[in-house]
């Protein structure tokens, strides 16, 4: 599923799409995807222009708490070009252990609604390339309440067209910066699927819980990391017994990421 540029450090981990019995369906976040979600906190610039690459790795390509790939985890690159509060992005992921290539590209919209409520807009087009090749539109949006750092609460949703279904997740992060260069952010997050990912099940998807850790090698370099565990919900367990899967649908995965800003 798809969150705010913002969190394509992570999550969200990584935006990102998955070819499998359904059509198309992208990753939450590197707000984690499913990666390591960057602050949600207000940044401050005198530059209009900002120009970010990251690239990271995660140990399995997670997305709504469904692990997506049969072998191995997946490398992420992503760039970005800001201009005040427009983001336009480009982000590709590859499998490390098995053919798997996806493309996405969008943009979003920044909202400052007051001192300490943020807001986002956004689109993007997946493409992924397997065995198969499956496409997609999505619209998302995220809003959160950033007045304290040590308690951030966000709710963020996208909509996708192919699947006519939406994804809602509602999460709290905190902030703790210990030093001047190192941050640690634990993270508990409440996924809700609505014909998103299953078209037989609505309601409750799973809830996933991490820590992610950034420290400031430089200015504009930052190396972040995370470790995240996801429990299976009704809507998971629902499709994983109707495919006849006995086994655990519980999710544990880590991630590193390298981003420099100019």
């Amino acid at each position: 599923m798809a969150v705010s540029i913002k969190s394509i450090i992570s999550a969200a981990g990584v935006i990102s799409l998955v070819c499998l019995s359904h059509p198309c369906l992208a990753n939450e976040s590197l707000t984690q995807t499913e990666g390591v979600a960057s602050s949600l906190l207000p940044a401050t610039t005198t530059n209009p222009w900002a120009v970010s690459v990251d690239l990271g790795w995660d140990s399995k390509y997670v997305s709504q708490g469904r692990n997506n790939l049969a072998e191995g985890g997946i490398y992420w690159m992503n760039a970005s070009v800001q201009y005040g509060n427009l983001t336009t992005y480009a982000l590709v992921g590859r499998g490390d252990s098995q053919a798997y290539t996806e493309w996405n590209i969008g943009l979003e919209y920044a909202l400052n609604l007051n001192e300490h409520l943020e807001a986002t807009l956004g689109y993007q087009r997946i493409e992924g390339y397997s065995d198969s090749r499956c496409q997609d539109n999505e619209l998302f949006a995220e809003l959160a309440y950033t007045a304290a750092p040590w308690l951030v609460p966000s709710v963020s949703y996208v909509y996708s067209t192919e699947a006519a279904g939406y994804f809602v997740e509602l999460s709290l992060h905190s902030y703790w910066q210990l030093t001047e260069q190192f941050t640690l952010s634990p993270y508990v997050t409440q996924g809700l699927d609505f014909k998103y990912r299953t078209e037989e099940h609505n309601g409750k998807n799973h809830l996933q819980f991490g820590l992610e850790a950034s420290y400031n090698l430089a200015e504009n370099i930052i190396i972040s990391g995370h470790i995240s565990h996801s429990i299976a919900q009704a809507d998971i367990e629902q499709e994983a017994a109707a495919n006849g899967d006995v086994n655990s649908q519980d999710q544990t995965y880590a991630g590193i990421h390298f981003n420099m800003s100019f």
